[in-house]
């Protein structure tokens, strides 16, 4: 697989409510050109939902977010997910992702979290929380001294945002939810998120 960070431009980040949704959620994002899709552990049926993606669509590469535990490595790695993300990592949690066989996006927020990374030879990150965090300056102060590190921003991106960061030399892609808003979700609309998927994929 090639890199998560060149898949697409954007990753959404999905929190499911409803296991139902996985599949036909999965579905219109990946018509609409954002084949990666990251599950966030932060609901019950998260687990549900990547086993069912995995399985269903097999254009998807689906990975699961808020992975914050080696026994959540695990469980992952089983459901199917091709991916993981992290908010932030511990040692332990890092051999654990590293053992998995599956690539992982641990997340940085400071110039020294992104060298520990790269000393364990680790160069493509989350950068989180994007906006609180330093946002684009920020970033962009870190490709001359660490030009080795890749991130994919997450946390406060929308769709007026995303461009400024996909312009950045150490940006790969970006995470975000803008493609996913609450009204369809609820209604199961998903033609609309078809369409703002498709107006996310083409940011670049």
């Amino acid at each position: 697989m090639a890199s998560v960070l060149d898949l697409a431009p954007v990753i959404p980040v999905v929190v499911l409510e409803d296991a139902a949704d996985a599949v036909p959620l999965a579905r219109a994002l990946v018509a609409g050109g954002l084949p990666a899709i990251e599950v966030t552990l932060r609901t019950p049926v998260a687990l549900d939902g990547i086993r069912a993606i995995a399985s269903e669509v097999p254009d998807a590469v689906v990975g699961a977010g808020t992975v914050l535990t080696p026994e959540q490595v695990e469980a992952v790695v089983a459901a199917g997910s091709r991916f993981m993300v992290s908010p932030g990592w511990t040692p332990r949690l890092l051999d654990a992702m590293a053992g998995s066989g599956v690539p992982y996006l641990p997340g940085v927020s400071t110039a020294s979290e992104v060298m520990a990374l790269l000393e364990r030879g680790v160069r493509e990150m989350k950068f989180f929380p994007a906006e609180a965090a330093g946002g684009t300056s920020y970033l962009n102060s870190l490709a001359s001294p660490l030009p080795q590190a890749r991130f994919c921003p997450t946390g406060g991106i929308n769709a007026w945002l995303a461009p400024s960061y996909l312009g950045l030399p150490n940006v790969g892609c970006v995470g975000g939810t803008w493609m996913l808003p609450g009204e369809a979700l609820a209604a199961k609309d998903w033609a609309v998120v078809e369409r703002l998927a498709r107006e996310a994929a083409a940011l670049r």
